[in-house]
């Protein structure tokens, strides 16, 4: 495995991201806890981000890259299983001509006037998105989805769409939080910086990588090292449910059944509810032991918070039913990204024979 302060080196070129939760401050230090074991295979089960995964990439590692988000794959493809393949400057271009060419009355300017975005903005992003689907390479598509994603999420206050607030942009008064510069740079400035930021971390590590898409409990396959970072649940009960807090980007890929799948009683027209026994209180730790236990040949790394339900030591727990060593390792603090939680401290499970 590369050293320490190489792998900081090398992680370096992963871009900067507005998502809830991100890993990236942390992925170097949490691959670096696995330093002492023996493996060359990783399953990222919940990629998110796709930092960690980038890590053990940058380690070297053949990395399965996992989430069940459709954005999110996007983002696992374009950065952990493309290893070579660039956006080119005439498709960034041609996806921003695109946009600006495009006509009103589209579906994201008929369907989601004053939500989220302007007029204009949501016309821009209705002739992106349709430019991005007609990429015919499944490398150069993943990464303008990516571009895509980061400036959207860039022009979002709190980066979410969980609200309809675009009044907080449009407000003329004295601001307290947030930045109306990057809020009113244009979709085509972001988008491009975006592109050229994910163009400069394609790599490739040396070993096989993939990206999939898959419910965490049906992955098959064997691996030296599964990574598990599950949505956190707080200690209160409340669950994290990032297909509700990004559903507008789940919508943009998955665009052709977008209208059928929206709940129209919602005020920010979210996706119709999945139950998802990850961000649920009653269903999480259970879940937790029955991912452990399907993947209990391999080294366990467990992602969590030392604040959460399940605890760090009902976690401890049900991997030592699973392997005969454990070690529990837990960062000074230092919060996810966008958390304004100050006592929640990042804690690794390690598990190994």
């Amino acid at each position: 495995m590369a050293s320490a302060r190489g792998l900081e080196e090398s992680f370096r070129r992963f871009p900067r991201t507005r998502y809830l939760g991100s890993k990236r401050r942390l992925a170097p230090w949490i691959v670096g806890c696995t330093a002492g074991l023996d493996y060359e295979t990783v399953l990222d089960v919940f990629g998110g981000t796709g930092s960690v995964a980038y890590a053990f990439k940058c380690a070297g590692k053949s990395v399965q890259y996992n989430d069940k988000l459709a954005f999110n794959h996007q983002v696992g493809v374009a950065l952990i299983e493309n290893g070579a393949v660039r956006l080119a400057d005439r498709e960034v271009d041609a996806i921003v001509s695109a946009a600006d060419a495009a006509p009103e009355g589209g579906f994201i300017h008929s369907t989601f006037q004053g939500i989220y975005f302007t007029d204009d903005e949501n016309r821009w992003l209705d002739g992106a998105a349709a430019a991005i689907h007609g990429i015919p390479r499944r490398y150069p598509r993943a990464l303008a989805w990516n571009a895509l994603f980061q400036a959207a999420l860039a022009k979002r206050p709190y980066n979410l769409f969980h609200r309809k607030n675009l009044y907080m942009r449009q407000a003329d008064v004295r601001r307290g939080f947030g930045n109306k510069a990057t809020w009113d740079r244009s979709f085509e400035s972001h988008f491009r910086a975006a592109a050229r930021s994910a163009n400069a971390a394609v790599f490739d590590g040396g070993a096989a990588c993939r990206a999939t898409r898959g419910d965490a409990l049906s992955l098959e396959g064997g691996f030296d090292l599964v990574y598990i970072d599950p949505p956190y649940v707080s200690g209160s009960g409340v669950g994290v449910d990032y297909r509700d807090f990004y559903h507008f980007l789940e919508g943009l890929v998955e665009f052709d059944g977008w209208g059928g799948r929206i709940d129209r009683y919602s005020k920010h027209l979210r996706l119709t509810r999945e139950t998802d026994p990850w961000s649920s209180p009653n269903t999480c730790a259970e879940s937790l032991r029955r991912l452990i236990e399907r993947f209990g040949h391999s080294h366990l790394v467990v992602s969590y918070r030392n604040d959460g339900i399940p605890s760090i030591d009902d976690i401890a727990a049900m991997v030592r039913r699973c392997k005969r060593h454990v070690r529990v390792e837990m960062l000074a603090h230092r919060p996810y990204a966008l958390s304004t939680n100050r006592r929640s401290r990042e804690t690794l499970i390690v598990g190994w024979d």
